[in-house]
């Protein structure tokens, strides 16, 4: 009875992995693209500085708590979203985009594996 719980135990445990982090994955690329966007548009001044500035910090916010749920926060993809914490507020949109482009490599990698 031992082995069976521990079994059951490690099989769970091999659940937990890069296929459960993917819609934190995924999420994280969305947030990315939103905040290269919303630096787009505040470049081209079609949104106020308030406007770009509280989006940044709900993007920070929301991008922290996917780095939160990560399983394996210290993976190729736990370091794409903590490159995105670190940079600028004002980053450019193709900087920020080169981070979704990272980050779907990634996420489409998982899905077919």
């Amino acid at each position: 009875m031992r082995c069976l719980l521990l079994t059951a135990l490690l099989v769970a445990a091999c659940s937990k992995g890069p296929d459960a982090d993917l819609p934190a994955i995924g999420e994280a690329r969305s947030l990315a693209a939103e905040w290269a966007l919303v630096n787009e548009q505040a470049a081209a001044g079609h949104v106020t500085p308030t406007y770009a500035r509280t989006m940044r910090a709900k993007l920070r916010e929301q991008l922290q708590t996917s780095l939160g749920s990560l399983t394996q926060p210290k993976s190729e993809y736990g370091n794409e979203v903590r490159s995105l914490l670190a940079a600028s507020g004002d980053a450019s949109p193709e900087q920020l985009r080169a981070h979704t482009r990272a980050l779907k490599r990634i996420e489409d990698s998982l899905e077919s594996a």
